[in-house]
C-alpha cells in the first residue's frame, strides 16, 4: 500500500483480495467485514470443521483469527507489506456459537513495525461475548533488492 488515498470501499476490496489469496482463510470461510488504516474486523463462521473434541472452536482457529486481524491492522497502519513478528493470545472462555469476530487495532506505529491488539468475540444468539485477547508486533517486510 502506498500513501495514495483510496476510498474506504476500495481499501476493503484490496484487503478482501489479499484474504482470497490465502488458502487456509478460504478453507475456513474467513470474511473481512471491515478494514481501515490501523483497524480490522475479521469474521469466521463456526462450523463443525473448526471445532475441537469438546465442541468449541479450536484454539488454533482463534489464534488464526487474532493473528490475521492483527496483521491487517498493522499492515494498513504501516501501509507496506508486512508479516507478524510475534503475538500472544489469552483464551478467556470456550468459543461456542455461530461466528467469531476478531477486531484489531494498531496501538503504536513506528517506521518498521506496529504494535496491535485484538479482541476475539464469539456470537451466540445475537450476543457477542469476549473469548480471547491478543497482542502482536507486525513488522514491515524488507524492501526487495533490485
Amino acid at each position: 500500500m502506498s500513501d495514495v488515498t483510496v476510498s474506504p470501499e476500495a481499501f476493503l476490496a484490496m484487503g478482501r483480495e489479499v484474504l482470497a489469496s490465502q488458502p487456509f482463510s478460504q478453507l475456513i470461510g474467513a470474511e473481512l467485514a471491515a478494514l481501515s488504516p490501523g483497524h480490522c474486523e475479521l469474521q469466521v463462521p463456526i462450523t463443525e470443521s473448526v471445532k475441537q473434541q469438546f465442541g468449541f472452536v479450536h484454539g488454533g482457529v482463534l489464534s488464526y483469527a487474532a493473528d490475521n486481524a492483527l496483521t491487517y491492522a498493522g499492515g494498513t497502519a504501516l501501509r507496506v507489506p508486512v508479516v507478524t513478528s510475534e503475538f500472544k493470545i489469552n483464551y478467556l472462555r470456550p468459543a461456542i456459537g455461530e461466528r467469531l469476530i476478531a477486531r484489531a487495532e494498531a496501538v503504536h506505529t513506528g517506521k518498521s513495525q506496529a504494535v496491535c491488539r485484538c479482541d476475539v468475540f464469539v456470537v451466540k444468539d445475537g450476543e457477542e461475548k469476549l473469548c480471547a485477547v491478543a497482542q502482536g508486533t507486525i513488522a514491515a517486510l524488507p524492501a526487495s533488492p533490485s
